[in-house]
């Protein structure tokens, strides 16, 4: 009887989990004017609304392209970053990982604050530049904690092998270094976009209006009108983050040479 208690615990937490997604979807087809669980009815009108509505397509649409642009600029910082913290043994390793670590340790209203103070020198708020470098700068510690796990698991000798075999250093890198890596970079771009996709205290304070995003548009309608399109996208938002676990639980399943 023992024994079967942690799988009870299991199931039960699992269940707290996916509660609320099992509210959300069927309110998405609600009828209701607002928020009602049970709903009174189902249709597809917020559905249809959500995707005829310029607003919602427009943050929607930033979203992608900050997320895009922030994936980009995380794994063009982290992945030298992590070559170098994981090859090298240098003074102030232990500094550097933590002052690396700063912004997802800082409480988000803090790190919101300090980027609109900075952007606003650069004259960035309110852009989509200006939302790529404060999500990138959030995005990069996670991507740097996969890659460096991923990095720490890679056997040297493959490089060395290939280089003795009369490999160059950059054929090395293409042939030997990047296959074995690509999981842990795939993995650490795919963390990166959903957590700019999905940021919603910074874009509150500094994307404004014209680089207005998905959660920032989520967050005025629920404050200004409790529009039930809210969980059209909460249910289409877990749908896609659920996607990309699954999609990143394969990539770091699947073997290093599997073609």
């Amino acid at each position: 009887m023992a024994r079967h208690i942690p799988l009870a615990l299991a199931i039960l937490v699992a269940l707290f989990l996916v509660a609320p997604m099992a509210i959300i979807v069927p309110m998405s087809f609600s009828s209701a004017i607002s928020f009602e669980f049970p709903p009174p009815g189902y249709w597809f009108g917020y559905y249809v609304r959500y995707f005829t509505s310029e607003s919602w397509l427009d943050a929607t649409l930033n979203s992608f392209v900050i997320a895009l642009g922030s994936m980009v600029v995380t794994l063009v910082v982290a992945l030298p970053a992590a070559f170098g913290f994981v090859r090298h043994r240098f003074r102030g390793k232990s500094a550097f990982n933590l002052l690396i670590m700063l912004p997802v340790i800082v409480p988000g209203v803090v790190s919101a604050l300090g980027y609109y103070g900075f952007l606003s020198l650069a004259h960035l708020v309110g852009t989509r530049a200006g939302m790529i470098v404060a999500h990138s700068a959030l995005s990069i510690p996670i991507a740097f904690l996969v890659l460096s796990a991923t990095l720490k698991g890679f056997d040297r000798n493959l490089k060395r092998a290939a280089m003795n075999a009369g490999a160059g250093p950059l054929r090395t890198f293409l042939w030997v270094t990047l296959p074995v890596l690509r999981p842990g970079i795939l993995v650490g771009a795919m963390f990166a976009f959903l957590h700019s996709f999905n940021e919603a205290v910074v874009a509150i304070f500094i994307a404004g209006r014209d680089a207005s995003t998905l959660p920032k548009k989520m967050f005025e309608s629920i404050r200004l009108e409790s529009d039930p399109v809210i969980a059209v996208v909460s249910t289409l938002l877990t749908g896609a983050v659920l996607l990309g676990v699954l999609v990143a639980l394969f990539l770091r399943r699947r073997p290093a040479y599997a073609h």
